[in-house]
């Protein structure tokens, strides 16, 4: 029974890992909504002497774009209106946005040339996280907490994390899909912690009842799901089994996690004033450390409001102070505990955002409408060559002209660095072998791996 001494919640496949690992662990950064990647991370200084000129049809080659600007006179060039520098010894050219994400060049790739078939945000967010628009796939947490299993047997081996952003913007919905298991075993699910109140809904006893007697109700029901396991054989019994085990130990284990009084000054300096804030951008990242250094094998952070149809340069100056501090605290703060080599962080949106204004274009404010043709995401730590970048764009952050890089071959990279081939990772359902990364060839991303 799972509940006994020493027996693990979440065992991994015992074929697994296909590869020696370079991580351990994974920390997902999904900045929800699609960041503009030419107002942070494309650096393209030409387009200043393209200013609300018309997009050239040379460079749209007829591609669709969405019913928000499909229907405008034109397509005005909107140049970025924030200056970038070169940072690092590799010199990678980051916006004012970033300064402290900027101080970890030397430890990024950064892949410009991301690019995704979705154009509207469900399918595009279902995609990168579940390899697949189509909805009831299982997601990359889960795929991993089903191979890997967790070194916890105290917290989940999958968490998620949804903090609030200040933009006020409105923003996209978040679908449990993201996190989902899908047609894997329930107990892999993402489990989604609140970001106020109690982190997990009735985590305390109720009045009446101590530990000792949830211990004698839990494992006398653990009895009575084993025989009808063993009557019917519904692997989902078993799943109820962990899962109620899970719970009770997350009694004693999240309280803890989430008590902050035993981190440093000076750590929680680093991640900003809002660390301590329950809810914030800064606090989710802190928890992330925390919970990868308990065991929990992946964390993701889904961070809202980077849906910039219009007042981009407010709403993304906004998001960043949000979300830069935290983000190179995150990075320092593995670094300093010796982790980051073996932690694997990704940070990237859905898709990126096109160099036409939506609506009114001014040097000073601009919007930007879905760009599904190229965006950037960059990944650090465990078996990643810093100081890279991977893929151009054409001047306009339009097209790709080096190095395509397909959504599904970013989870191809992540699962190898994880020690698992992807090719090789399957699932059988409805007569298919599911793969996280899908029926199309896919290869691994080799010139950003040490």
């Amino acid at each position: 029974m799972a509940g006994r001494p020493g027996a693990p919640i979440h065992p991994g496949l015992a074929e697994l890992p296909h590869l020696l690992p370079r991580a351990k662990r994974l920390i997902y950064l999904h900045m929800n909504g699609a960041p503009s990647q030419l107002d942070l991370w494309d650096y393209k200084p030409g387009l200043r002497n393209h200013f609300d000129a018309d997009l050239p049809d040379s460079i749209r080659k007829g591609q669709r774009i969405t019913t928000m600007t499909s229907g405008q006179a034109r397509l005005p060039v909107a140049p970025s209106k924030f200056e970038f520098a070169q940072h690092g010894q590799c010199g990678r050219w980051v916006s004012e946005l970033l300064p402290y994400t900027a101080k970890h060049v030397d430890d990024l790739a950064v892949v410009h040339s991301i690019h995704t078939s979705a154009i509207n945000h469900d399918p595009a967010c279902t995609f990168v996280m579940t390899g697949s628009e189509v909805p009831g796939k299982a997601s990359l947490g889960s795929w991993l907490s089903y191979g890997l299993g967790s070194e916890s047997n105290n917290l989940p081996s999958f968490v998620v994390l949804t903090p609030r952003w200040s933009s006020g913007a409105a923003a996209q919905a978040l679908f449990t899909r993201m996190w989902s298991s899908g047609f894997l075993p329930t107990s892999h699910a993402g489990v989604a912690l609140r970001s106020s109140g109690d982190p997990v809904l009735y985590i305390q006893n109720p009045p009446g009842m101590e530990s000792h007697d949830r211990r004698v109700m839990l494992d006398a029901l653990g009895q009575l799901n084993t025989r009808h396991f063993q009557s019917v054989g519904d692997p989902e019994i078993q799943t109820r089994i962990s899962q109620y085990e899970m719970a009770f130990r997350m009694q004693s284990s999240v309280p803890e996690l989430v008590d902050l009084t035993k981190e440093s000054k000076a750590t929680l300096a680093l991640y900003g004033p809002e660390a301590t804030n329950p809810g914030s951008f800064a606090h989710s990242a802190i928890m992330a450390r925390r919970l990868v250094e308990r065991g929990t094998r992946v964390v993701q952070i889904l961070h809202r409001g980077w849906d910039q149809h219009g007042n981009l340069p407010r709403d993304i100056a906004s998001q960043c102070r949000d979300t830069d501090q935290p983000c190179g605290a995150l990075l320092t703060d593995l670094e300093e505990r010796g982790m980051l080599d073996d932690t694997l962080v990704v940070w990237g949106g859905e898709f990126g955002r096109t160099v036409y204004s939506q609506g009114t274009l001014t040097k000073e404010n601009y919007g930007r409408d879905h760009h599904p043709r190229c965006f950037t995401m960059w990944m650090a730590g465990g078996g990643i060559r810093g100081g890279v970048a991977h893929g151009e764009t054409d001047e306009f952050s339009y097209n790709i002209v080096k190095d395509p890089v397909h959504i599904n071959e970013m989870n191809a990279t992540i699962l190898h660095l994880m020690g698992i081939d992807h090719e090789r990772f399957t699932f059988k359902f409805q007569g298919l072998d599911q793969r996280l990364t899908g029926v199309e060839p896919m290869k691994v991303i080799s010139p950003i791996l040490v």
